[in-house]
């Protein structure tokens, strides 16, 4: 059995067991285009993905219609790639696009699919890993992204591609920052801040570029300030400013000039938008500067809040989830 066979009954094994259609391994004709992209949006909107740290049943986010076709042609456009060349990089794309379109667990399945053919790339655990963490598998996550960051030492970073690319079309992040970002997180969100700490500094170290600075220095800060380092934890603000060259890691920034006491949250909120991924982030950030603050019944509020919202795969939505779960179970002797 080829590679790309094996794939398509992972992929229609999956959907069998959520109750959905096949495969969709090629372009749609002029005539179907229409039908195919109904049918896949309602598969998205309906077809649980997994289950919250709080319990919650998991539905793939709702897209736009116009949106949705356009992930659509990209996923197709991979998947033809794929069928005709399964290389490292094309069954990331797959898995890639698979994501974007809300079809984690389909998306993982490609990841471990191309492990079996490439045990030692990097790349796919690193996605494979990001991956797992959206559907909170993070004890997974972790060895995944710890394995890769093993395989990366010694090896040229590189620039990795974005598939939504930021307005400039600029990428900012590389496969090395992302290893270490994503293992962080992990961390993190299992309420291990010293290893979250680790990683941050590694990721930090390895960021070249202003976007990729504010994304390693916000998590690195709250790690260090859960771990009790308000020095450490000032430390990181020290090259944080208002005119860093960002293109679209705003929130984080913004984030970080009100740890630093430049922004007020006020001033932050007045910038939220219902229902975006940046809410959700901005939304966890001002809540656990609440919470290192000691400010713990806000902080709770807003974390409650969080989680009512739409857009799960976010990790703002996650790790408020992850500071609900641990304060329901306060003797677990992890900081919450």
């Amino acid at each position: 059995m080829t590679i790309g066979r094996m794939l398509c009954v992972l992929f229609a094994l999956v959907i069998a067991a959520c109750g959905a259609v096949g495969c969709e391994d090629s372009q749609p004709s002029s005539t179907d285009t229409s039908d195919l992209s109904q049918k896949t949006a309602e598969y998205s909107a309906n077809i649980p993905v997994g289950t919250s740290l709080l319990g919650k049943t998991l539905f793939a986010p709702a897209l736009d219609p116009a949106e949705h076709r356009k992930r659509q042609a990209a996923y197709n456009e991979a998947r033809v790639k794929f069928n005709i060349d399964p290389s490292e990089e094309n069954t990331i794309w797959v898995g890639r696009r698979l994501a974007y379109l809300g079809k984690y667990n389909a998306a993982i399945l490609a990841y471990f699919d191309g492990l079996a053919e490439y045990p030692d790339s990097y790349r796919l655990l690193r996605h494979r890993g990001h991956r797992l963490i959206t559907v909170r598998r993070f004890d997974r996550a972790i060895l995944d992204l710890t394995r890769a960051s093993e395989l990366i030492e010694g090896v040229p970073d590189e620039i990795e591609l974005d598939g939504m690319p930021n307005e400039k079309g600029i990428p900012r992040s590389t496969t090395n920052t992302n290893i270490y970002y994503h293992l962080g997180l992990a961390h993190y969100l299992t309420g291990d801040f010293a290893q979250s700490a680790d990683a941050y500094r590694k990721c930090l170290e390895r960021s070249k570029n202003d976007d990729m600075v504010c994304a390693s220095a916000y998590w690195l800060y709250l790690s260090l300030r859960r771990l009790g380092d308000t020095q450490g934890a000032q430390t990181v603000l020290e090259p944080i400013h208002r005119e860093m060259d960002i293109i679209e890691n705003f929130v984080y920034h913004k984030l970080l000039l009100l740890f630093k006491g430049e922004l007020t949250v006020d001033e932050l909120a007045s910038s939220a938008e219902d229902g975006s991924i940046d809410d959700a982030t901005l939304g966890y950030g001002i809540a656990a500067w609440h919470l290192v603050n000691g400010e713990a019944d806000q902080a709770q509020k807003l974390f409650e809040q969080i989680v009512q919202g739409p857009m799960w795969p976010a990790f703002g939505h996650i790790a408020a989830e992850a500071e609900l779960a641990r304060a329901a179970r306060p003797d677990d002797g992890s900081d919450s």
